[in-house]
């Protein structure tokens, strides 16, 4: 566990996006990524055998704030003496707090077994001066040769690697294995046929209704999409858009969703269906995007949208990233009519305060809230406050991933009145959702007292 704790967002993966923790110095720093590059071109050239291990420090950027430049200096060239000494190997200095070591002649067991007393080392004290601190890391290791030809490919797979360390919690390692390997080509499958498949018009798309219990009725639906790619089968937007972002087609791709959303909006509109509104998740990456403002304004404008009736899902951790600069983009949107939904309320990546400091009409409860209600008795009373200080501030309450009458059940007791899931319908087509928000009151209750009846 690091100094102050976990867990943040941000990972070991795409590291170029990432931006250095330490500050530059003057000389340009003590980076070595002009010589590992070269290194490590050298050996896959050559085609020798080893294994590179990428060592990644978390929470670095808090050190630095905490105990200041020159401590955290001295520490990375601490850090760096003792993976010297341990591993007998050269070791860069990469990127702001990423070491590469090139193991050369060291099988992929040997080097696993060098990262676990690694970390085993990064679970005591590091002394500089009289100041102790505590830090936490993620390693990647991937053999050479066979899954990367080039330099650029090793990086991909150490990144990849990195990302699996990451997700396993502080001070863990991965190894870049078959397993990865075919998520890695099954990613490049969908990089590949993503533009296309949105050029020929070729996306599956689909809504997840959400159920008003005070109205009795569906008011509301949240945008969706799934798209078929041969040798891979169907692939839902959960999947693809991490990819989009990292391949910069996310504009391509989410633009053309804010399109489909407000044509919906649009029709429904027309049908005269009495509903609440149609959300759809935006990715951090587009939120900050230049023209996002003036794309939603142009659909608003082109679909007629009056105001509400779109809505906008944003996780809570873009709340932590750059706060006035979102606290603006969310302004202006609500300005412009706009429904805001914060998704993933409670998470606890951003401070109440901060989180109830931006213009969201909507609260939203992800399926890890929904999953503790039912299986952590002592969540029960914590979900209960976030649920009635969210009312208090007078915002909406929206629950997603309702599976159980159980669920259901806590939910109403709480007073969640906007719920979502699999208990109470499944994602549905576009002409499934127009019919099912066209429909009255009393025909659903009907249609719903039915399937309950079926299901017995």
């Amino acid at each position: 566990m690091g100094l102050f704790g976990r867990k943040e967002k941000s990972q070991m993966a795409a590291a170029p996006k990432r931006s250095p923790q330490v500050p530059a110095r003057p000389d340009g720093g003590r980076s070595d990524s002009n010589s590992c590059y070269g290194q490590m071109d050298a050996q896959l050239l050559l085609k020798n055998h080893g294994v590179v291990l990428k060592l990644y420090i978390e929470n670095f950027k808090r050190m630095n704030d905490l105990f200041g430049f020159e401590y955290c200096d001295e520490l990375l060239e601490m850090i760096k003496d003792y993976l010297e000494q341990r591993t007998g190997c050269l070791v860069f200095r990469y990127v702001g707090v990423e070491f590469i070591i090139i193991m050369k002649n060291r099988s992929v067991r040997e080097a696993s077994q060098m990262a676990e007393c690694i970390i085993e080392r990064f679970g005591e004290n590091w002394a500089i001066g009289n100041t102790d601190c505590l830090c936490s890391v993620q390693i990647a290791l991937c053999a050479y040769p066979g899954y990367a030809s080039n330099t650029t490919e090793m990086l991909k797979c150490l990144d990849m690697a990195g990302t699996q360390a990451a997700e396993m919690g502080s001070n863990q390692y991965a190894v870049y294995d078959k397993a990865l390997h075919a998520q890695r080509l099954r990613r490049q499958a969908i990089a590949k046929y993503l533009s296309t498949a949105i050029a020929n018009d070729e996306v599956e798309i689909c809504y997840r209704p959400t159920y008003n219990r005070e109205l009795k009725k569906f008011t509301r639906a949240e945008f969706l999409m799934r798209i078929f790619i041969k040798d891979v089968g169907m692939v839902s937007n959960s999947e693809f858009l991490p990819i989009a972002e990292d391949t910069g087609q996310i504009r391509l791709v989410e633009y053309y969703a804010l399109d489909k959303a407000g044509a919906l909006i649009a029709r429904l509109l027309k049908n005269k269906a009495e509903f609440e509104s149609i959300a759809i998740p935006v990715s951090s990456v587009l939120f900050v995007q230049g023209d996002f403002l003036q794309e939603v304004s142009r659909i608003i404008e082109k679909y007629q949208i009056p105001q509400k009736k779109l809505a906008i899902e944003i996780d809570e951790y873009v709340a932590d990233t750059s706060h006035s600069n979102v606290m603006v983009l969310l302004q202006n949107l609500s300005w412009m009519g706009v429904e805001l939904i914060l998704n993933n309320f409670g998470s606890g990546s951003t401070g109440l305060g901060q989180v109830f400091e931006l213009p969201m009409d909507t609260m939203k409860f992800g399926r890890m809230f929904i999953w503790q209600l039912e299986n952590n008795p002592k969540s029960a009373p914590v979900n209960a406050g976030l649920i009635q200080i969210a009312k208090m501030m007078k915002k909406n309450i929206l629950a997603d991933g309702v599976e159980t009458k159980r669920q259901k059940d806590f939910l109403d007791q709480f007073g969640c009145h906007l719920q979502q899931g699999p208990y109470y319908t499944p994602v549905m087509t576009e002409e499934e959702v127009v019919s099912l928000l066209a429909k009255s009151r009393e025909t659903l209750r009907k249609e719903m007292q039915e399937r309950k009846a079926y299901k017995r």
